[in-house]
């Protein structure tokens, strides 16, 4: 903050300010941090986040100019390195909006020697929508209707469907939403990390109101739980990995018929390792965001926390999708990735 208000001060009307009141110069000076603090009113993530990319943005042109001046042998004579470092953020941040309110549809297809029972089955993915952030419950509602334009087999919600913030008439909405789709096999759902609340007072439903809306919409819940669909494929939700009694892989599908084609839902794509072990066929995660905000995805990786950020990856038998979810937790920019919902092709080879 220091650093921000130096650099300020060098802006020409300032230095003008200055010459005619002290104290009206230092009052400007303070500008863009009562932007930030006006920002950190209503989301303190949102303004630590801009905050930090403005400082790391002054700093590069801070350099950059510097660089400049020493090869050119020119004096400063105007901030220009201040006023780049403001459009670069403006910009950098007007980008990470449209990424985050945008929604992408993203296509994959597979193909598997098993008997599924059709030559083709679509598997719709939604994930991490965090209702409040960038969607509320209507807004939710209309991309539902874009995803039953793509004429899904089965539908299925792999955790972080609301946050701790979400409110009751958004939830509401949304689990209508769900219910209005209209599919062959119906709407799967497992729970995420923020599903069922970390604090618990803060919105106005509760984690069993979540789980009676949801059901009242025909919406069924896995929670370390297979279901055989025309006993063709298998369907498996895994509780997040954040629940303590939460089963292993292999215990989970270890009396399953493995000739039959196992899709598993688990939010957090973290159990890579185990899940190709158990020779399940397909993976469904989000939970990343795809990495949200740059460097964010990177440094998860680095850190272990997760085995994918964002994407595809094969494993022996398993295909693993990592999808950077339709919203965001917190921060409504996406700098990193973009928002999105996944359409999925499993497709029986001849």
């Amino acid at each position: 903050m220091i650093y921000l208000i130096a650099r300020f001060r060098r802006f020409g009307f300032i230095q003008k300010a200055a010459k005619k009141s002290r104290v009206l110069s230092w009052i400007l000076s303070f500008i863009p941090l009562a932007a930030i603090a006006a920002v950190g009113v209503f989301n303190v993530f949102t303004a630590t986040v801009i905050a930090l990319h403005l400082i790391a943005f002054w700093i590069i042109c801070d350099i950059t100019a510097f660089a400049i001046r020493k090869i050119s042998g020119k004096k400063r004579d105007r901030n220009c390195e201040g006023a780049a470092a403001l459009l670069l953020t403006a910009a950098y941040f007007c980008y990470g909006w449209y990424s985050a309110h945008h929604i992408y549809e993203t296509d994959y297809s597979f193909t598997t020697a098993k008997d599924i029972g059709t030559d083709s089955l679509r598997i719709v993915q939604i994930t991490d929508s965090h209702l409040g952030v960038t969607l509320d419950g209507e807004e939710f509602a209309g991309q539902m209707e874009r995803i039953q334009k793509t004429d899904p087999d089965v539908v299925v919600v792999t955790g972080d469907f609301v946050d701790d913030d979400s409110e009751r008439a958004d939830m509401v909405r949304a689990c209508q939403a769900l219910g209005e789709l209209e599919t062959e096999y119906g709407v799967y759902f497992t729970f995420g990390n923020h599903d069922k609340g970390y604090f618990k007072s803060s919105r106005d439903f509760t984690e069993q109101e979540l789980r009676e809306e949801l059901e009242k919409n025909d919406v069924i819940i896995l929670e370390d739980e297979t279901v055989l669909i025309d006993d063709n494929f298998y369907i498996i939700g895994r509780q997040d990995r954040s629940e303590t009694d939460r089963m292993d892989i292999a215990e989970l599908t270890g009396e399953l018929d493995k000739s039959k084609y196992m899709i598993v839902l688990d939010h957090q794509p973290n159990d890579y390792a185990n899940e190709a072990a158990a020779n399940v066929d397909l993976v469904l995660s989000g939970h990343t965001h795809g990495g949200h905000i740059f460097p964010a995805g990177p440094i998860g990786l680095l850190m272990g926390a997760n085995d994918r950020v964002y994407g595809t990856e094969h494993r022996n038998n398993t295909d693993f999708i990592v999808s950077s979810g339709i919203s965001g937790w917190a921060i409504p920019f996406k700098t990193g990735t973009i928002s999105e919902y996944a359409v999925i092709d499993i497709v029986t080879s001849s």
